[in-house]
């Protein structure tokens, strides 16, 4: 949110998005229409209210036993495709083609063992394959594939938009394993830090190969994925993060000879 809000900051708006799991939802917002005030004053009145959040939950439940039947008993799964309609804003439409700006959403083949990259047809279930963690939120069909978390395969897409602008912005929210508050891991941590582990392996072997313009990585590694009710604590901290883009924007610039050239998160 604090990129987003950057950005509005500066007058820039992208020419092109791309984003996994949580990165694919904060950019169909600002892809919308939204600005970053909008999503975070957005967030702030669903996420910092426990109570709204219990109701919306709420309403994201089966509503027949054959619904909560649908692909089986999954104990534990919770279904993503119900639990954004419940919490996505209006702004953000059903398809793509209604997006003010192009967006790519990254989702992860199962069976295909392959990168899904999703550009066309129904947004919101593009949105729901992106951030379906395994174990927690239950897979999306969609074409056929059986689809779940993009960062498995590509955490950060920045490579998806070489071709379409000037200057590259990435933001790494992955995080890592951190003592900060949870000296003896229990088994969930260990699961979690593990797949922190495994896409941060991903990443530094993208950037082996190209790098992005700028890559903006907050401090978020205490937090783990599903902590959005600390939404207050995490603007807090990474609040900062800001500034540093605004002057790695500049210097981005200068290395283009000055030009106001087209730019892209």
């Amino acid at each position: 949110i604090h990129i987003i809000e950057a950005l509005d900051e500066l007058g820039i708006k992208p020419v092109a998005i791309a984003g996994s799991s949580i990165g694919s939802i904060m950019g169909a917002g600002m892809a919308s229409g939204m600005t970053g005030a909008d999503i975070h004053g957005y967030a702030r009145s669903i996420l910092g209210s426990r109570a709204e959040v219990a109701a919306r939950m709420w309403r994201s439940r089966p509503g027949t036993i054959a619904e909560a039947m649908q692909g089986g008993i999954r104990v534990g799964q919770f279904n993503i495709e119900r639990i954004l309609k419940a919490f996505l804003p209006e702004p953000i439409p059903r398809t793509f083609d209604a997006l003010k700006i192009p967006l790519k959403v990254t989702a992860t083949d199962y069976f295909g063992h392959k990168l899904a990259v999703l550009a066309e047809g129904e947004l919101h279930s593009a949105l729901a394959a992106s951030a379906a963690i395994p174990a927690v939120f239950r897979p999306v069909v969609r074409n056929g594939c059986l689809l779940i978390d993009g960062g498995i395969y590509n955490p950060v897409p920045f490579d998806l938009l070489e071709k379409d602008a000037d200057i590259i912005i990435a933001i790494d929210v992955v995080g890592a394993p951190s003592d900060a508050e949870r000296k003896h891991p229990t088994t969930v941590d260990l699961m979690y830090g593990a797949s922190q582990l495994m896409m941060q392996s991903i990443i530094a072997n993208k950037l082996q190969q190209s790098r992005p313009d700028i890559l903006i990585r907050p401090k978020v590694s205490k937090y783990r994925v599903l902590d959005f009710l600390k939404i207050e604590a995490l603007m807090a901290e990474t609040a900062e993060i800001k500034d540093e883009l605004k002057r790695a924007v500049e210097k981005a610039l200068e290395a283009h000879g000055g030009r106001q050239g087209e730019k892209a998160i």
